[in-house]
């Protein structure tokens, strides 16, 4: 009898996005040879998120957030304690600590997956890696996170360090999303309004700054539209001033943290993301998906997520983000509807799990470790 093969999966904890995250990578090894147990470092045991996981058997660990500054060396036991009950071909771990922790296992190939830029930037953390880079390989979410990571370690083979890109399913999210007159009715938005629209933290890293000025710039030349804000950060206040002295408040519109906002999306006539330090740009492919037609950042993973290339703007660039924002606006429904199928079938070719199982299958490195 041939043995059950395993597949070790060590999430830092089931957080938004990350609860996701997990639920993506277990779906790689749907209808395969192995067999997933995905473990949370961080966390209590909670059953909708042994469902939505969605993992052949899914553990929690019970440890604080703040357990996991040092060396670990709990959770380190915790982790050979069930590679001694289980034979696990390899693993794969998101995030620096749950890399740092596999690699204390010896002879278990680990896969460390990259989500944000400069985790790297610590030395302690470069020297680590590169110490016990024996059968370690890493996956960033995007091209521009890999490229990141490889001028980091340069000492690693190129073929050691690649993408495999944050996906989408498709069907779960069309399912939950309300019809564009409930939407509004339901975020409170008037039912004849053009509405732009920005999802995000309240930060720095993601630059409303930058598109309040551009908005307040084409306001004269949209009538009847609104720009609508959606999310919560330290910023609130720094935004809701700005506005104020660009007099917009009637045009405006913060609606603070708005839970599973992507239902929601087909209220909106257009999207824009301002960040200028997107790793990747999920938001985007929720836009996508509600027929949305986006405008982007030329930045980081947004701008290989996004097809339709003259929607991009370089970063800070009000100008520029005013220039598409009238654009769009003067679009009718035909030129819309040709950026949102040129937009989709790129997403549907790159970003959905089924296209994102056959990619991982196809690394050099999976081929190799299994």
């Amino acid at each position: 009898m041939t043995a059950q093969k395993y597949v070790l999966h060590l999430c830092h904890d089931y957080s938004i996005p990350f609860l996701d995250v997990a639920r993506q990578y277990a779906s790689l090894f749907k209808d395969t040879e192995y067999k997933v147990i995905t473990a949370y470092l961080v966390g209590e045991k909670d059953q909708q998120v042994v469902d939505y996981t969605d993992s052949d058997e899914v553990l929690f660990l019970s440890n604080r957030s703040g357990e996991l500054k040092g060396l670990k060396r709990k959770q380190i036991q915790q982790i050979k304690q069930l590679c001694s009950q289980y034979d696990f071909q390899f693993a794969i771990g998101h995030r620096y600590q749950a890399i740092y922790i596999l690699r204390h296992i010896k002879d278990l190939p680990v896969i460390g997956v990259n989500h944000s830029f400069g985790k790297l930037k610590r030395f302690t953390r470069r020297l680590f890696l590169n110490m016990h880079k024996k059968n370690l390989y890493l996956l960033g979410v995007s091209n521009a996170i890999r490229d990141e990571m490889r001028a980091s370690l340069p000492n690693f083979s190129r073929e050691h360090i690649l993408t495999l890109y944050n996906r989408i399913n498709v069907d779960d999210v069309l399912k939950k999303q309300l019809s564009r007159s409930d939407a509004r009715k339901h975020l409170g938005l008037s039912c004849d309004q053009y509405v732009f629209a920005n999802v995000g933290r309240l930060h720095p890293d993601k630059d409303q700054k930058t598109l309040i000025n551009a908005f307040a710039k084409a306001a004269p030349k949209l009538p009847d539209t609104q720009l609508v804000i959606l999310g919560k950060g330290r910023l609130e206040q720094d935004l809701k001033d700005q506005v104020k002295q660009l007099q917009l408040e009637d045009r405006v519109l913060f609606l603070g943290l708005v839970p599973d906002a992507v239902n929601y999306f087909r209220a909106f006539d257009g999207f824009v993301l301002s960040s200028d330090f997107e790793p990747f740009g999920m938001v985007l492919l929720e836009s996508i998906i509600a027929d949305v037609p986006v405008i982007a950042t030329n930045v980081g993973g947004a701008k290989e997520v996004i097809k339709t290339r003259q929607w991009l703007f370089e970063i800070g660039n009000v100008k520029q983000l005013e220039q598409l924002m009238v654009a769009l606006y003067n679009q009718d429904e035909k030129q819309c509807k040709d950026i949102n199928t040129e937009n989709k079938q790129w997403m549907m070719q790159h970003f959905t799990d089924e296209a994102v199982k056959e990619s991982f299958w196809s690394l050099p490195f999976i081929k190799n470790i299994s």
